[in-house]
């Protein structure tokens, strides 16, 4: 469904030869290009810090607790989105209001948002789902908004870039993702200089200088093999987002949309996943699977139904949007650099199924 490498494959070489230069020089943990991969995210995105951590989860943790979330503090959050969302809020104590979402974007419903806002509730935490942005002018106000951009890497809304937007932003640079590293890696982005600075704190066990710790913190540092690929990589991110819109474009001109619902047509969306609905979703995906093709639903047992979860008593029924996105998504292949050829045998296969032509 993601063809990692062949994203890469054009910089092979110049990857290569930046990774010998870390390997010959012996520095390994929060080195020169783990600090100019944070300038020039900073950069990027338009905030004035940016903090490389481990992986996209830990900036989560990490993003909650420097804002000042506690336990018995209640967050928002959607319950159509990867598990990581809520478990960063339970990590940290506090409890997960999971909210339903918008049938047309997916994203986090503003409306029921509103509904949900209590004496206890001290953040939403926004998830830009798919590489499509969240308004964040929409949510209620005076609540800190912690931006989860784990797919969303070069995203635009409204004149900003995801990220920009929130008290914090989270980022996960896993290897499927828009901007990828080659194994685990995360950021927290932040024009707070105070959560900022107690992000860097607690990355490095709650200390300064390795000598004096001033709060229980973590184990969660950015490597400079990481960092070094995610600068190679982060040069080409507008390139590589480019060619996902047009592949977006492309299954649209294709005629995909005469077989199911497509994503909406966004300047800002990076298209992470290319997600369609159909009632007929477990049809088409077992042609995609008969003819060798990638397909895959997305989170099928949405968060609010998760054992995990089954104390906060929100049952079946409970968040209906939700439920039905569940039942209906499917994410097809995309990157950047698919081609069309490649692409026509994804819209053949699903037209198979809605026709109920074999393979």
């Amino acid at each position: 469904m993601v063809d990692v490498r062949a994203q890469y494959a054009p910089v092979l070489a110049e990857l290569r030869s930046r990774l010998l230069e870390v390997v010959d020089s012996g520095r390994f943990i929060l080195g020169p290009n783990v600090a100019s991969f944070e300038e020039e995210a900073s950069r990027y995105l338009g905030v004035s810090d940016a903090v490389g951590v481990a992986n996209g989860t830990d900036a989560l943790v990490l993003a909650l607790e420097a804002v000042g979330v506690v336990p018995g503090d209640e967050v928002i959050c959607p319950a159509f989105t990867f598990y990581a969302t809520a478990e960063a809020i339970a990590r940290v104590g506090a409890t997960p209001v999971f909210c339903d979402i918008e049938a047309e974007t997916l994203n986090l419903d503003p409306r029921h948002a509103a509904e949900l806002v209590s004496e206890r509730t001290r953040a939403i935490v926004a998830v830009h789902l798919f590489g499509r942005p969240l308004a964040l002018d929409g949510l209620p106000d005076g609540i800190p908004v912690v931006e989860d951009a784990a797919q969303a890497f070069g995203a635009g809304v409204e004149g900003d870039r995801v990220g920009a937007r929130g008290v914090a932003s989270t980022f996960s640079f896993f290897p499927t993702k828009n901007l990828f590293c080659l194994g685990d890696g995360g950021l927290v982005a932040t024009s707070d200089a105070e959560i900022a600075d107690r992000v860097r704190v607690l990355r490095f066990h709650g200390s300064r200088d390795k000598e004096t710790f001033e709060l229980i913190g973590y184990n969660s540092r950015l490597d400079e093999l990481q960092a070094t690929a995610l600068r190679l990589f982060l040069e080409r991110i507008d390139i590589w987002n480019g060619q996902r819109r047009e592949a977006a474009l492309r299954y649209r001109a294709l005629g995909l949309g005469e077989y199911c619902a497509l994503p909406t047509d966004e300047d800002g969306h990076v298209y992470h996943m290319y997600v369609v609905r159909s009632p007929m979703r477990d049809a088409i995906a077992s042609e995609l699977k008969s003819a060798e093709i990638g397909g895959r639903a997305y989170y099928e047992t949405p968060l609010h139904l998760q054992p995990v979860f089954a104390p906060l008593g929100l049952g079946p029924g409970s968040l209906p949007g939700t439920e039905l996105a569940a039942a209906e998504n499917l994410a097809l292949p995309m990157w950047a650099g698919i081609s069309e050829a490649q692409q026509e045998q994804v819209v053949a296969a699903v037209a198979r199924a809605r026709q109920g032509t074999p393979a």
